[in-house]
């Protein structure tokens, strides 16, 4: 897995992310999508399942990190 630096304003298109070459920083606003876990589609880009996405949407709306999603802290 790898991992990705949220650049866009759309957390579930691929496009809207980028590898993270370095360890993240997540500057606020708070609780808004930061990084995300996933297999790399060989473009540099995060294949997003539909297992992903339900736990992107989670995140998100519960305000609080999954296992592959992390959000910009407090």
């Amino acid at each position: 897995m790898a991992l990705f630096n949220f650049t866009g304003t759309d957390p579930s298109q691929p496009s809207h992310y980028s590898l993270a070459t370095t360890t993240p920083t997540c500057p606020p606003p708070t609780q808004q999508m930061c990084t995300l876990q996933a297999m790399n589609d060989g473009a540099n880009n995060p294949v997003i399942t539909d297992a992903l996405k339900n736990e992107i949407i989670n995140s998100l709306q519960n305000e609080i990190n999954g296992l592959n999603v992390s959000l910009k802290s407090r």
